[in-house]
């Protein structure tokens, strides 16, 4: 046992450990070129499927990043939408009490406290207008335009007298756009011919 030893380190010493000098000693490499060029390939479309992975998940992300940000845009747009749509129920009595006060306030009939109501009610108004359209809430004027489902809703038909049938002749109840979207539709009449 301890000759054996002695001999593998002999071996050693002597240079052994360089490797053989036969090139058919060498030890074979497990795969052939052919399967290495069969797992070259194999590989290379992997990384190719990985590649257009990872483009396609950019562009998802893209995506995402785009649809969010435009829904934060809406939210600080449209966010006052519930408010606006209370608030102009609010401009609506104010509007029907001026006009009511202007109905009153008559050059026979000079109460100095009537018309000083009606002025203060009419200041209330246009700056009450003037705040809705610095926040984009803008009052829709539909009269002698065409009907659009979108913004009005038919509430009765008048005779078409000096109109084009299907446009609007009368508006009942205002309605408002926030930034350009209804939020509020007009209450109209729409033109039609008369069947006599």
């Amino acid at each position: 046992s301890p000759c054996v030893f002695s001999t593998a380190a002999q071996q050693r010493s002597t240079g052994d450990e360089c490797g053989p000098e036969d090139p058919r000693d060498e030890p074979k490499h497990p795969l052939s070129d052919c399967a290495l060029e069969h797992k070259a390939i194999k590989l290379e479309e992997q990384v190719r499927d990985l590649n257009e992975r990872y483009r396609k998940a950019l562009a998802d992300s893209e995506n995402v990043r785009r649809r969010t940000q435009k829904f934060v845009e809406d939210a600080k747009l449209f966010g006052i939408q519930s408010f606006c749509r209370d608030l102009v129920e609010v401009a609506d009595i104010l509007e029907k009490t001026a006009e009511s006060a202007a109905e009153e306030v008559e050059p026979s009939n000079p109460n100095p406290t009537l018309k000083k109501i009606y002025e203060g009610l009419s200041l209330i108004e246009a700056k009450l207008q003037s705040v809705f359209a610095k926040h984009g809430l803008q009052k829709m004027n539909p009269v002698g335009g065409k009907y659009d489902p979108y913004d009005h809703e038919i509430v009765c038909h008048v005779p078409a007298e000096g109109m084009q049938p299907g446009t609007i002749a009368l508006v009942t109840q205002d309605g408002y756009k926030l930034h350009g979207r209804t939020i509020r539709h007009a209450l109209v009449g729409v033109a039609v011919e008369s069947q006599e």
